[in-house]
């Protein structure tokens, strides 16, 4: 079992950057495939970044291509999500997520995670 810890969102304007962390602590973090997704108000989550055991492998969702960038540090039992060129179609609460795959299996799929955090809000004013 892995407890999720999100951090790092806030309030910026079109334009900008935020790092979102995501701190993991449990069971070994390196056995577990990773996933960003978000949830806007009114609307249901929806995927945004997927990442391998090892960050070998990624999967964005178009809207994000370009302008985010999961990454993770096992050695730090954490994952990351940089994001640039926000856009008020950005805000939404961000969770991180995890399931335990084989090495080279990513996930674009909600209901294939088993582990969630509590997520963070983040807002982006035009």
């Amino acid at each position: 079992q892995v407890q999720l810890v999100e951090s790092g969102g806030g309030l910026v304007q079109a334009g900008g950057s935020l790092r979102l962390s995501c701190a993991a602590s449990g069971s070994s973090f390196s056995n577990y495939a990773m996933g960003w997704f978000r949830q806007a108000p009114g609307k249901q989550r929806e995927f945004v970044a997927c990442i391998s055991r090892s960050g070998s492998m990624t999967e964005y969702t178009d809207s994000v291509k370009d302008r985010f960038t999961i990454s993770r540090d096992n050695a730090k039992n954490a994952l990351y999500l940089q994001m640039i060129s926000l856009s008020p179609e950005d805000t939404a609460a961000y969770y991180c997520a995890a399931r335990p795959a084989r090495p080279w299996r990513i996930s674009t799929t909600a209901t294939d995670y088993n582990y969630w955090g509590q997520g963070t809000r983040v807002t982006v004013s035009s």
